[in-house]
């Protein structure tokens, strides 16, 4: 197994200019960068790279879901479901008086929430 941590999500997409613009609402402590004239954005170090869809890998709930840590776990979901994010499962109680959800985003791809 790699050593190291996470850093890159990518999330496939039929529009990638608006997620570009849906996830940079979405996480606004984001910063806009370019590698290579690949725009992405980049969370604590962690690229979110939104990327077309294809034959190979399509939008949608398919299996990895990406928990982000939500110290406000209500507003914050009530904040992406603002911006057009569905729930999708939970919200559940998990230990230490945590809450955990996955939400969708406009393409059919899953969020995490975790927090209290």
């Amino acid at each position: 197994m790699p050593e190291g941590r996470v850093v890159s999500v990518l999330i496939h997409v039929s529009d990638p200019v608006a997620a570009l613009d849906w996830y940079a609402r979405a996480f606004p402590q984001a910063q806009w960068r370019e590698v290579d004239g690949f725009p992405l954005l980049d969370v604590g170090g962690i690229s979110l790279e939104l990327v077309p869809a294809d034959a190979k890998v399509g939008s949608g709930a398919a299996g990895t879901v990406v928990y982000w840590s939500a110290p406000d776990f209500a507003g914050e979901l009530a904040r992406l479901q603002a911006l057009g994010a569905t729930l999708y499962r939970g919200p559940m109680a998990i230990e230490n008086g945590e809450q955990m959800c996955q939400v969708m985003d406009p393409w059919g791809n899953l969020l995490g929430l975790r927090g209290r």
